[in-house]
């Protein structure tokens, strides 16, 4: 006999909602049997919200992720799938490698803002009646 799963035992294996569940089906990416009003997903739907979600914590869009799981199922098969994964996944380390490199520059712009702002404190506060407020600071 195939394995089938409730809505509850996938969204408690996944930490996810049944309305996660749901929306995946909505989009047609998730496609349970049913049983009267109640769903019953079959082993291709666990490994399918698996996929989902592991595209969502790489950062892939639901487009992207339904492209990859679709591929599958084309004649190129699980080799066309990789391989398209393997490109998704250039792209995206790329697109964060990018956005690194723009967290770090502006990690060093502030670290520079806060070095000239404690060496002007610093030039301040070592004057006579340096206890007085700044122009233009006070509220």
């Amino acid at each position: 006999m195939t394995e089938t799963f409730g809505i509850g035992e996938l969204a408690r294996e996944f930490g996810v909602t049944a309305r996660t569940i749901r929306f995946y089906e909505d989009l047609g990416l998730l496609t349970p049997l049913r049983e009267g009003q109640k769903r019953v997903y079959r082993a291709r739907d666990r490994v399918r919200l698996k996929l989902i979600l592991r595209g969502k914590r790489l950062g892939f869009s639901l487009a992207e992720t339904r492209e990859m799981i679709e591929l599958y199922d084309a004649p190129a098969g699980e080799v066309g799938q990789l391989r398209l994964f393997r490109d998704k996944i250039a792209a995206r380390r790329a697109e964060l490698d990018s956005k690194r490199r723009d967290i770090e520059a502006a990690l060093s712009d502030l670290d520079r803002a806060e070095e000239r702002c404690r060496a002007r404190l610093g030039e301040l506060e070592d004057r006579p009646g340096a206890g007085a407020e700044a122009p233009g600071l006070s509220g």
